[in-house]
């Protein structure tokens, strides 16, 4: 049990949490992402650019104007009209890979007019993929590309993007692209590809801006707005040694993005937007505001057709999200998170821990727990701060429950540490000190200094006279014997006790007792000689009782001393006991030897008389000389 409680365990679980930070596995990346999530749900971004305006295909729009796909015409119209009305940009997410199922002379035969105007018309009207090309051509509009596993060997022309670096380790890597058709692609101002960075729990919350495909570099939908909006025609990568660092579409303007070109969304609440049916574009008197110096995004939002993801602010359609994702890049409200981010929060934590492991077995459990919260709230608050003032993303999710179990092993181990003491002090006091103040030790054992401490403080012994001829009478009766030491002892002893002084041993017939330790009391030669008188008293009751029963009466003499000693544990590494040394605890003994020969019943030295006076009347004996002594020392007595 000691080897689980022991700070080498608290070091061994901050070392195996550390390196489950540095492994990094979809569990502790979901635990990040899901923090972020909560802070973008509680303060989500309140600065809008009011320049983005979604427009959903809805399924009264499907009803009107026929199932999915629409033929191309249609689009034509759509596009033109949202032209027209004076739209910035035009975003398709909406995949067109295959021609137009409806080819110019079906459309012809669809219509209403007559065989001779239909013989007329036939030959000149135009394929409906090349009426929604030439409305495309018309307009800066932006179409989708998707990607797949399988192998292309032949891709699709697009942008041109500069390399500085090679970025291709770093950014995702797929095995082909699904473009537009050739005569759609050939019209429209920019092609990107719509893609969301795989997340372990399925959430989108971030976007490549750059990918890889069989080798080739292909932009974002979202970066190919932003070079049309710069008039730029072509885009530049910088990689460095740590990923990638820079994605520009002219000098010092571009989109910042993480180590793999990801961008971060920056959420806002999705009422934001304004949203628009076909049906309503289509309308007559529609409201052009909507739509003028705006950038469109156009997509499906019919059930069955478009597929909802997840998002911090819970399914939303694609067309939505890329919505989001152009906000923020035209609020300039962007995410960050640093290529070293990890790094610096893996130093971070480890220093934090590090700190826990020395300040909290040092510390109460009652200034544990602030400390706990001020360290957590200190990481929360200051992650969020950083979130919402400077958009940065830095995670407090794994520091806190690093730091929360390094506090709990580390208290659990302060807990089971001063339980062991307890147990060992109310193993160690219980018979020699008064039940309050082993309790008193138990609550507080910085007040027992284990290993030894130099104290001033005073020393009681006491010993039974001709302690030879009562044994005699007992020579046929040792449990006699027995039981009569144990009365006398208990009862000197009860009287020790309730006046603070703390037994240190029995020596057959002989007690030996201090005050002043281990619990302070700087009234310890006072209570020394009260114990005395007191127990003077005792005896005498004692000797009442045993002359009753006809048992032999006992006499004693008692030494006290006052002086310096050391106190504490004493013994060898497999056995020990609180005890005391010193010349001042020999003196006293020594004094209780001479009670016999100078005739006292109590003996008491000039250092215990000193400063108490005035509190007992002290009678001076004579100046002796002890054995082991070579100068004399004064003794005193009181009368009893």
């Amino acid at each position: 049990m000691r080897v689980f409680t022991s700070v080498w365990m608290v070091l061994l679980l901050a070392i195996v949490l550390l390196g489950i930070r540095v492994n990094d596995n979809d569990y502790v990346e979901t635990l990040r992402y899901k923090t972020w999530d909560y802070f973008q749900i509680i303060d989500p971004r309140e600065k809008i650019s009011d320049s983005v305006t979604v427009v959903n295909i809805t399924e009264a729009d499907l009803k009107k104007y026929g199932q999915w796909p629409w033929p191309r015409h249609i689009m034509a119209i759509l596009n033109a009209k949202i032209v027209d009305s004076g739209a910035a940009l035009v975003n398709y997410n909406i995949l067109f890979a295959e021609p137009d199922r409806m080819s110019g002379s079906e459309y012809l035969k669809s219509m209403p007019m007559n065989n001779e105007l239909r013989e007329q018309l036939n030959g000149v009207l135009l394929d409906t993929d090349e009426i929604f090309a030439i409305s495309l051509e018309a307009s800066n509009t932006i179409l989708m590309m998707s990607v797949k596993n399988d192998i292309d060997n032949v891709l699709p022309t697009a942008t041109q993007i500069i390399e500085k670096g090679d970025p291709r380790p770093w950014i995702y890597e797929y095995g082909g692209i699904v473009p537009p058709t050739q005569k759609l692609s050939a019209k429209a101002k920019g092609i990107g590809v719509n893609v969301t960075s795989p997340e372990p729990d399925a959430v989108v919350r971030k976007m490549p801006i750059i990918i890889s495909v069989n080798g080739k570099l292909y932009p974002s939908m979202i970066l190919e707005n932003l070079r049309l909006l710069y008039g730029s025609s072509r885009v530049k990568v910088v990689t460095k040694n740590n990923g990638i660092n820079e994605i520009l579409v002219k000098k010092d303007i571009g989109i910042p993005v993480n180590h793999n070109a990801e961008m971060y969304i920056n959420y806002t609440n999705p009422q934001n937007f304004v949203q628009m049916s076909v049906s309503e574009i289509m309308s007559v008197d529609f409201n052009e505001n909507k739509l003028k110096n705006r950038i469109v995004v156009v997509g499906l939002d019919a059930a069955g057709l478009s597929v909802l993801k997840y998002t911090p602010h819970g399914l939303t359609t694609d067309q939505l999200i890329t919505a989001q994702a152009l906000d923020t890049m035209l609020t300039d409200e962007y995410l960050f998170r640093p290529a070293d981010a990890d790094m610096y929060e893996i130093v971070a934590m480890a220093l934090l821990g590090l700190l826990m492991i020395i300040i909290v077995p040092r510390t109460s459990v009652l200034l544990s727990i602030p400390l706990l919260v001020f360290v957590l709230g200190g990481i929360s608050y200051a992650s969020f701060t950083a979130y919402s003032s400077k958009g940065f993303l830095v995670d407090p999710s794994f520091a806190v429950l690093f730091v929360f179990l390094i506090w709990a092993h580390s208290t659990y181990n302060n807990f089971a540490t001063q339980s062991r003491l307890r147990k060992q002090i109310k193993k160690q006091f219980e018979h020699y000190l008064d039940p309050g103040m082993v309790k008193k030790l138990q609550k507080d054992p910085s007040l027992l200094k284990l290993g030894g401490e130099t104290k001033n403080m005073t020393f009681l012994f006491c010993d039974i006279r001709g302690f030879t001829p009562i044994s005699e009478q007992f020579k046929s009766n040792p449990a006699g014997l027995t039981k009569l030491i144990n009365r006398f002892l208990t009862r000197m002893t009860d009287v020790i006790i309730s006046n603070g002084g703390t037994i240190d041993k029995f020596m057959g017939d002989c007690i030996m007792a201090f005050w002043n330790a281990p619990i302070e009391n700087r009234k310890h030669r006072e209570l020394a000689v009260k114990s005395a008188l007191e127990m003077t008293v005792a005896l005498a009751e004692l000797n009442m009782h045993l002359q009753a029963e006809g048992l032999p009466k006992i006499n004693i003499g008692i030494g006290i001393n006052t002086g310096d000693a050391l106190v504490g544990n004493m013994g060898s590494e497999q056995r020990f006991d609180y005890s005391v040394i010193g010349d001042a605890v020999n003196l006293a003994s020594r004094l209780e030897s001479s009670s016999k020969t100078l005739g006292k019943t109590i003996v008491i030295g000039e250092d215990t008389r000193h400063t108490i006076e005035t509190v007992y009347p002290f009678d001076y004996i004579d100046s002796i000389t002890v054995k082991g002594k070579t100068e004399p020392v004064q003794v005193y007595t009181i009368q009893t």
